[in-house]
């Protein structure tokens, strides 16, 4: 996989550049202010970097980055899982964003998400920056170095890790809420033993009313069912008799007038309606009693339904629920407060953890004096010869989720110097020298096709500068390296060589990028070495470096690592076709 055409329009101060890249070692170069890293922001973006409304060039709308990679056919499987096309082997990355600092990104046509650019990225472009070893000053950013370099997967300790956190902490809160808990639990059930005197039960209120108000109107009810019964049988003003003898005269006149039949029949049927009200009222007051003792009792229950009703201010019929939820509070409780058994999770979680840590900590007890070695040797070819780098293990102050091992990179630049935390080491040169070692020898870790160096030789020269840039050109002799340079030296060494320039414009400022041919190669190499004003001294250095650089031996790169499969995304499906890039750099900037 390798960069093949990255086409801008509005970004910063680029009106519209179109510039194709090619295998091998590339350099770019201008003087400082020119816009040498626009390019790097540009394909940051791209792979999906934080989007800024800063990158809109003045007065316009949007700007809009495109970038092509070619032999991509090996992320097939990963843009099919995403739903993303993927044909010829081309991969297309498109990235807009406004004043507004809104942006949209598409992967070969189809929309995407900033998360998915970042996901390709990763596999697609490996950039070192000139302050890089800034970052390796912390312990999190050497111990990420050191297992990428061994190839470490540090996600079982995570998960462990994670596992025992939660345990720890169910744990440290049940023992801290232990004394509340048992307060609450305490003040549940000593209203629970309170309402278990009364034990309620369901719609018992309802039929404890009813009860009540029979018995406290009993005498009423029975004065009223032996009056109505006396209305009924007496006869002389009874009902029956009357109704007996009307029921008699009618049925003996039937025979004369057939319309006394049905007469006669509502009549039998208040006789017989009559005498079942006569026969039920017997009934209850047989059965009927004053019984003022049961009266009593329900006087008294009721009386202590309502006292505890009022107590919990509930409504009496909700004292059966209340009672039912308190006991499976406590229940709730006694299972809370079970110290025992969150100690022993939390003591098995801790097991597991320090377990899976230990492992962790010897695969990296194994590598870091493979990394040591690795970058020592870098180090020798970087006018650093008796130097030596070390990555450091000890244990950290508190575990955590990767692992229990703290890494820290300590560096001597000379024979016979203690070796010390890099952050400790004074001159700016050999920061940048142990930067690039670093750099040379951990780029072949990852999968990318493309590595970039942003001006990573910052703080060296002479023979050390030479031999940086053959090292980047036998790099580029396996993937595409990118280097950003001020270092003729290092220019010298590159396949490629485009010039960054800022000119004046109707529009302002504007940045443009040129590939050089050999004569105006030696121009600029002249200008690097120089300064403004070229004399055939210069130039002749210039072509005598240029010549040195192709006879010279490259230094032999580290060898290659194989890289870890990426994780697969998820993306919508649309279509859209970029248009082919032609050959060499076009700018189309306005005069």
């Amino acid at each position: 996989m390798a960069l093949k055409r990255i086409v801008l329009r509005d970004f910063v101060i680029v009106q519209a550049l179109d510039l194709d890249w090619h295998a091998g070692f590339t350099v770019l170069t201008g003087e400082t202010g020119a816009g040498k890293s626009i390019l790097i922001d540009a394909l940051q973006l791209a792979l999906g970097a934080r989007a800024d409304a800063d990158v809109v060039r003045e007065g316009c709308t949007q700007a809009d980055i495109c970038v092509e990679f070619d032999g991509c056919a090996r992320l097939r499987p990963w843009l099919e899982a995403a739903g993303l096309a993927c044909e010829d082997s081309s991969l297309l990355l498109r990235r807009t964003v406004d004043t507004q600092g809104r942006s949209r990104a598409w992967i070969n046509g189809t929309p995407a998400t900033a998360t998915q650019l970042r996901a390709l990225g990763e596999q697609l472009i490996d950039i070192h920056g000139q302050h890089a070893w800034q970052s390796l000053t912390r312990p999190d950013a050497a111990r990420a170095l050191l297992d990428a370099y061994a190839g470490i997967d540090s996600r079982e300790v995570q998960g462990c890790w994670s596992r025992w956190s939660q345990a720890r902490q169910a744990l440290q809160h049940a023992q801290s809420a232990q004394d509340s808990l048992q307060r609450e639990r305490e003040r549940l059930q000593w209203q629970i033993t309170e309402l278990d005197k009364l034990a309620p039960q369901a719609d018992e209120w309802d039929e404890l009313n009813a009860q009540h108000t029979r018995l406290s109107h009993a005498q009423t009810l029975i004065d009223t069912a032996q009056t109505t019964l006396q209305m009924l049988e007496d006869d002389e003003a009874g009902v029956i008799t009357p109704l007996g003898r009307a029921s008699h005269l009618i049925q003996n006149q039937e025979h004369l007038e057939p319309d006394f039949q049905n007469i006669a029949d509502v009549l039998a049927s208040c006789m017989a309606q009559a005498q079942d009200a006569r026969h039920s009222l017997q009934s209850y007051l047989r059965r009927a009693d004053l019984d003022p003792e049961r009266l009593a009792e329900l006087d008294e229950r009721l009386s202590l339904w309502m006292q505890l009703a009022r107590r919990y201010r509930r409504t009496p019929d909700e004292l059966p629920a209340l009672l039912a939820g308190w006991r499976q509070e406590l229940q709730q409780l006694d299972a809370a407060v079970d110290i025992e058994a969150l100690h022993a999770a939390e003591q098995s979680a801790q097991q597991h953890y320090q377990a899976s840590a230990r492992v962790l900590s010897q695969q990296r007890a194994l590598a870091a004096p493979r990394l040591s070695r690795a970058i020592t040797q870098a180090m020798q070819g970087l006018g650093m010869e008796g130097g030596l780098f070390e990555a450091a293990l000890s244990t950290a102050d508190s575990p955590g989720a990767f692992g229990v091992d703290s890494v820290a990179f300590l560096v001597a630049g000379h024979p016979g110097a203690s070796p010390k935390p890099i952050a400790k080491v004074a001159s700016g040169g050999e920061l940048s020298r142990i930067s690039l070692a670093i750099a040379v020898t951990t780029s072949e870790l990852g999968e990318a096709g493309t590595l970039i160096f942003d001006e990573v030789d910052s703080g060296v020269g002479g023979a050390v500068a030479e031999t940086v840039g053959r090292l980047m050109h036998a790099l580029g002799r396996s993937r595409q390296v990118l280097s950003v340079t001020h270092l003729p030296q290092v220019a010298a060494c590159a396949d490629q060589h485009y010039l960054v320039a800022k000119q004046r414009a109707r529009q302002g400022t504007l940045s443009t990028v040129q590939p050089l041919d050999s004569a105006a190669r030696e121009a600029e190499l002249a200008r690097m070495l120089g300064g403004e004003r070229q004399s055939e001294t210069t130039m002749a250095h210039a072509r005598e470096m240029l010549a040195m650089a192709r006879q010279a031996p490259a230094p032999r790169p580290p060898p290659r690592r194989a890289g870890r499969q990426r994780p697969q995304a998820d993306a919508d499906r649309t279509r859209s076709k970029p248009g082919r890039a032609a050959n060499g750099a076009r700018n189309t900037n306005g005069g």
